[in-house]
């Protein structure tokens, strides 16, 4: 569990100045305006545990309030990495926008059942899931139907605890279930957020993408307390790494120095095959298995798991 302020999201110390790219002449030099004390860094517990010791099976929501950040290319790319090592692996989409359900080659308009009927309809959960292109990668896939969600969820009964019910009858079936959220904090992230175990945040190299982040720790602090004592943050990584920019790697450092060994060793770099991958509905490793950005996400997953299922060893 970390401890940090209640102000708004200072966890992050003083920007060096020096590593501020030229020609930019307005520049806050506290990414979240104030500097740090000792007091107010982030600690890591006893109980904070090495994401590659977890017990299988694990529960992992994809969280980021920020749009545009590469949480869905995260969870896509994780997951068919995942299932490459051998990890039956289900990729639970709860984005209205259904991105990550095409990302691997499920056509959202011709869906029957979706997770939008698991959610209000009472569907198990085995209704509604899809083998992917990529062996031993399942999903579970969303649609338009989902963007209504938010406020019909409003007057159902343990409106938080829908997903974990639906969840908790699929946990002998796989060994990683990755849930894609929404970009938003509403109650499809909290449903989320219950039914994990552990929280993977990706973060892209920029000032703004840092922004949300303090707000998503609280309400990851907020629903551990009150809903799901076993949720802890497990995982952070960097994506859209630009090493050609002192700002991508001032970002890595103030973030590894923060949170020391839940950062990932691999940083996602850009790279146009990772852009154009979701046009094609396959994931990176089906894509294009040789490209960087192919690479750096089997790297994460290897990261993650500590390497191949014990299936395949």
């Amino acid at each position: 569990m970390y401890n940090y302020p209640p102000s708004a999201v200072g966890w992050c110390s003083t920007w060096n100045t020096s590593a501020i790219p030229a020609g930019i002449t307005s520049f806050r030099y506290d990414l979240f305006h104030r500097p740090l004390s000792v007091e107010e860094k982030p600690v890591m517990t006893e109980s904070s545990v090495s994401p590659h010791h977890l017990p299988l099976p694990r529960v992992i929501a994809i969280a980021n309030q920020k749009g545009g950040v590469g949480k869905t290319t995260t969870s896509v790319n994780l997951s068919a990495c995942l299932a490459e090592l051998g990890y039956r692996t289900l990729l639970i989409d709860l984005d209205p926008q259904g991105n990550a359900s095409s990302g691997v080659g499920i056509e959202t308009r011709a869906i029957e059942t979706s997770i939008y009927d698991v959610l209000l309809n009472d569907a198990a959960m085995e209704d509604c899931v899809e083998p992917a292109t990529v062996k031993n990668l399942f999903v579970a896939p969303a649609n338009l139907d989902l963007a209504g969600a938010e406020i019909e969820l409003v007057n159902e009964m343990a409106r938080e605890h829908r997903l974990k019910r639906a969840i908790d009858q699929e946990l002998d079936r796989y060994d990683y279930i990755i849930i894609d959220c929404p970009p938003s904090l509403g109650l499809l992230t909290v449903n989320a957020l219950v039914a994990a175990r552990e929280v993977l945040v990706p973060i892209q190299c920029e000032y703004y993408a840092l922004e949300g982040l303090g707000q998503l720790l609280r309400n990851v602090d907020k629903v551990k307390k009150n809903l799901n004592q076993e949720l802890q943050v497990s995982t952070i990584v960097c994506v859209m790494y630009d090493a050609r920019t002192k700002l991508s790697k001032a970002v890595v450092d103030q973030v590894r120095e923060h949170f020391g060994d839940k950062v990932c060793d691999t940083m996602v770099p850009r790279d146009v095959r990772l852009s154009e991958a979701p046009s094609h509905h396959q994931p990176i490793n089906v894509y294009d298995p040789s490209s960087k950005g192919c690479i750096a996400y089997r790297s994460v997953a290897k990261e993650v798991s500590g390497g191949t299922s014990p299936r395949t060893r």
